[in-house]
C-alpha cells in the first residue's frame, strides 16, 4: 500500500513543485536552473506525503494540502543545499547526484537554497494552494517559520555543527535532532492537519505526539544506516558522520539498542493515532516506513 501512495502523492506533489520553477525573465534561467536541479533530482518527499497523509486522516481534500506539500519539500531541499557547502557539511554528492554547489557554483548554490526557502513561503501562502480561510494560511505560515528557524530546524544545525568532535549525552543528542529534523517533520504532520480545515485541538495534540516520534525515529534510522548501508543506496557518502567525529545514535548507545530505539519510536508513534482509525492507516504505514527504509 505504502508504495502506491508515495507514488501517487510523488507525482501530485512534483507537478505542483515543477510548475514553480519557470524564470519570469531570462537573466534568471540559471538561478532557476540550480532550484529546480535541487529540488526535482530525487528524494522521498517523506515530508509533502505526511502532510498529505495528516490532510487526509481529517478528511481534507488532496488540493488544500498541496501548499503545504509544497512548502515543506522547498525547506527541505533549501536545507540540503546549504547543507551541502562546504562551510557546512562540505559533501559533493547527494541523491547519487552532484551536489548543487558542484553542479553549478557555490555562489549559485547559495542563492538557490535561498530562492527555495521563500518559495516555501510564497506557495503557502497562496489562496489557489492552500485553505481559503487567510486566518488558516497564517496560522500555517507561522507555523512553518518557526519549525524552519532558529527555533527549529537552523537551530538543529547550528548545534550539530558545535557539537562535532563533542560527546554529547543521550538528551543533548536528542535535543539536537529535535531541532535539526525533528521539527520540520514535526510541522508537515501539523500543516497537513490544518490543511484538512478540521483539525481539532486534540487532534492536533495526537497528532503532535506521533510527528514527534516519528520526526526522532527518522533520525535514529539515518544514522543507522550512515553505518549499515552504502554509498550507493543512500545516494550520499556513508559513513559521513563517522569519519567527521559527529554523535550519532549508534556510536552513543550501540548499534542494536539504536535499533531497538527506532522500534520503540514507532511504536509511540502508532499508539498516538490509534483512536484515529481507518482514516489514519497512511500516517501508520509511513511510520513504519521511516523505520524499516534503507536509504
Amino acid at each position: 500500500m505504502i508504495l502506491q501512495y508515495q507514488k501517487a502523492c510523488q507525482a501530485r506533489v512534483d507537478g505542483c513543485l515543477d510548475a514553480l520553477f519557470q524564470p519570469p525573465r531570462s537573466e534568471l534561467a540559471r538561478l532557476y536552473e540550480a532550484m529546480r536541479y535541487s529540488v526535482m533530482n530525487g528524494g522521498k518527499r517523506v515530508r509533502p506525503l505526511l502532510v498529505y497523509a495528516a490532510s487526509e486522516a481529517l478528511g481534507g481534500e488532496p488540493a488544500q494540502a498541496d501548499g503545504a506539500a509544497c512548502a515543506v519539500e522547498l525547506i527541505h531541499a533549501y536545507s540540503l543545499v546549504h547543507d551541502d557547502l562546504p562551510a557546512m557539511d562540505d559533501d559533493d554528492l547527494r541523491r547519487g547526484q552532484p551536489t548543487t554547489h558542484k553542479a553549478f557554483d557555490e555562489a549559485c548554490a547559495i542563492l538557490a537554497g535561498d530562492g527555495l526557502q521563500s518559495l516555501a513561503f510564497e506557495a503557502l501562502a497562496a489562496r489557489d494552494f492552500n485553505p481559503a480561510d487567510a486566518a488558516l494560511r497564517l496560522e500555517m505560515l507561522v507555523a512553518l517559520a518557526r519549525a524552519a528557524g532558529p527555533a527549529g530546524m537552523v537551530g538543529g544545525q547550528a548545534i550539530d555543527l558545535g557539537s562535532v568532535g563533542h560527546k554529547l549525552d543521550r538528551q543533548a543528542l536528542e535535543t539536537m535532532h529535535r531541532h535539526k529534523t525533528g521539527a520540520l517533520i514535526e510541522a508537515s504532520v501539523h500543516l497537513g492537519a490544518l490543511s484538512s480545515g478540521n483539525a481539532t485541538p486534540e487532534v492536533l495534540a495526537a497528532l503532535g505526539l506521533y510527528a514527534r516520534a516519528i520526526g526522532l525515529a527518522f533520525q535514529v534510522q539515518d544514522d543507522i544506516l550512515d553505518v549499515e548501508s552504502d554509498t550507493l543506496t543512500l545516494g550520499k557518502h556513508q559513513g559521513a558522520d563517522i569519519a567527521r567525529d559527529k554523535p550519532t545514535y549508534p556510536a552513543l548507545l550501540g548499534l542494536a539498542p539504536a535499533k531497538a530505539y527506532a522500534t520503540e519510536l514507532c511504536d509511540q508513534a502508532l499508539a498516538a493515532i490509534e483512536p484515529l482509525g481507518a482514516p489514519a492507516q497512511p500516517l501508520r504505514e509511513l511510520a513504519r516506513f521511516i523505520v524499516e527504509r534503507r536509504s
